[in-house]
């Protein structure tokens, strides 16, 4: 089991193509034996948490090249949401 963190920061002027970039993306985690744990939202709305296991690292690593995220992602351009990943456990 592999849990990560992913800090999400929607660039500025673009955070509703963010939310929905964001929305489609995390929907293909399960064909990749992942699952969102718990989504939150900053206040300002610029700025997402996710919590995320994947069944296998492996899991993780073909969801980050799943090649619909990377055309969805590519769309975006310069407004894609630039997140930052922590892979955590319990204490």
């Amino acid at each position: 089991m592999l849990t990560l963190v992913a800090l999400v920061e929607y660039a500025s002027g673009a955070e509703a193509a963010g939310q929905r970039y964001e929305d489609a993306v995390l929907a293909f985690l399960g064909r990749h034996g992942g699952q969102l744990e718990r989504r939150l939202r900053g206040t300002d709305g610029q700025t997402e948490v996710h919590v995320i296991r994947f069944d296998a690292r492996a899991g993780y690593e073909s969801f980050l090249v799943d090649p619909e995220r990377a055309a969805l992602r590519a769309a975006l351009g310069e407004a894609a949401p630039t997140t930052r990943v922590i892979e955590v456990h319990e204490v």
